[in-house]
């Protein structure tokens, strides 16, 4: 391994990520590596880390190599894995455009939640194509304190609990994950989404996303939120012929969420590269020690 590693730092939405290139996937990233890369004191700083790897080259990727070249490695920010990040995508991507791997146009990107069809527009938007929600059967409550609510049950390739509240001030601090219930609903744990009304097919939202705390925007959370307010609202586009759209405002911005007839569901928001550099090699490999 060189002395010195590049890393970048990117947002969407302000839902913040360090960037590690790393193609042929020869940079170890233990957990604990990865949360001290992540650590806004004593590290970079980020929710999470994209470890941008060619899907030939990633055990768990090979058999996606076909579909997608680049293979989106994502860890929470205390270095646990997880399936899928919708605004991570978005910030894959823009890597991927500003290191001439891709241009404007489609873009084919490997996750362990399945291939997702990227299209990076001319003005600097991005919209993913998030699959489909399942909406798992039976009831969910979230409790912050004495207080409880009723959840809808959403999974966008990764687990979520969707609670409508009066006030986004209801979730409270969210230093600690909420209590969900029952557990075993979510036996690896879960996203939760406080929501709120702020006009016809506009809702806005706060977040403790699995393994990092709460965040200034979770893009497959924000897809939950949509599906579940439609839901709420008594529309499934599967059932009326009609695309459903939600503008969903986060603490980092606004993402506008597009549920298809076909199940099919399209995720726009920005994404920006704010910096690069260098990581000492003999720092990061001390945290695998």
């Amino acid at each position: 391994m060189s002395t010195r590693i590049a890393f970048l730092k990117g947002h969407g939405t302000e839902n913040d990520f360090v960037i590690v290139p790393d193609p042929e996937n020869v940079i170890e990233l233990p957990p604990a590596a990865v949360a001290a890369l992540c650590d806004r004191r004593a590290g970079i700083g980020g929710d999470g880390l994209l470890h941008v790897v060619r899907s030939a080259a990633h055990p768990e990727a090979r058999h996606l190599a076909a579909e997608a070249e680049w293979f989106m490695d994502y860890r929470n920010g205390d270095g646990s894995v997880a399936e899928m990040c919708g605004n991570g995508v978005r910030v894959f991507a823009r890597y991927l455009q500003r290191a001439g791997h891709t241009g404007e146009g489609d873009l084919s990107v490997a996750t362990r939640g399945g291939v997702k069809t990227v299209h990076l527009d001319k003005d600097g938007g991005i919209t993913v194509g998030m699959g489909r929600a399942r909406l798992p059967e039976g009831d969910v409550t979230v409790a912050v304190g004495d207080r409880s609510w009723p959840a809808r049950n959403v999974n966008m390739g990764n687990p979520h609990a969707v609670a409508f509240v009066d006030d986004l001030g209801d979730a409270g601090a969210l230093l600690e994950a909420p209590p969900v219930s029952p557990a075993a609903a979510y036996p690896d744990g879960v996203n939760v989404e406080f929501v709120v009304d702020r006009g016809p097919r506009h809702v806005a939202m706060r977040v403790h996303e699995r393994g990092s705390g709460e965040t200034r925007s979770c893009g497959t959370g924000a897809c939950a939120v949509a599906v579940a307010t439609a839901r709420r609202d008594g529309a499934d586009p599967a059932v009326t012929g009609a695309p459903e759209t939600y503008t969903v405002d986060v603490p980092g911005g606004t993402l506008v969420i597009t549920e298809r007839p076909d199940g099919e569901i399209e995720m726009t928001g920005p994404a920006v590269i704010v910096a690069e550099g260098e990581l000492d090699a003999e720092w990061l490999e001390s945290f695998g020690r």
